[in-house]
């Protein structure tokens, strides 16, 4: 059985509901042989990230970043799960097997930096974006949901057998 870590930040109703619908959408009745791993972004360990076969990550838009919830994760799981760094200590493209992740940000006017932040990060990992990022600014409406559902969809369906 395939494994999807699901790390998120999801301090506000906003984004409660963008994970909760990304979770729903991981579990459509469709999808067989795909075991769902849910962690706090403050919870979530390197042991997680090694034992998955593909990730989701959610996060708001904060001050133009990720949220420091997300950046802790990061830090702590970084090399241990294979992060590459340069000679000069910056990230660097990851090498070895790529496993697919997908990516939702909330925000209230922007989320660029945030997904900038997150994804320069996750190019020195040893992942592929396997999905478009889901970006929400404003209102979580009925088609933000529908799209984080198709979001947890599509990453369960690609590890499904």
């Amino acid at each position: 059985m395939k494994r999807l870590l699901v790390v998120h930040h999801s301090p506000t109703p906003s984004v409660a509901a963008l994970t909760e619908a990304v979770l729903a959408g991981t579990r459509d009745e469709a999808i067989t042989d795909v075991e769902v791993v849910v962690r706090g972004a403050l919870e979530a360990r390197a042991a997680d990230v090694l034992e998955a076969d593909g990730y989701l990550l959610g996060t708001p838009a904060n001050f133009g970043y990720m949220s420091g919830a997300l950046k802790h994760f990061f830090d702590t799981i970084f090399l241990e799960a294979g992060g590459a760094l340069a000679d000069d200590g910056a990230a660097s493209a990851a090498g070895g097997g790529r496993k697919p992740y997908g990516l939702w940000v909330h925000g209230r006017y922007d989320t660029t930096g945030a997904v900038r932040s997150v994804q320069s990060i996750v190019q020195a990992l040893p992942w592929t974006q396997a999905a478009a990022v889901l970006e929400v600014l404003g209102d979580v409406d009925d088609d933000a949901t529908a799209a984080g559902y198709q979001l947890g969809g599509t990453l369960a369906a690609l590890l499904s057998d």
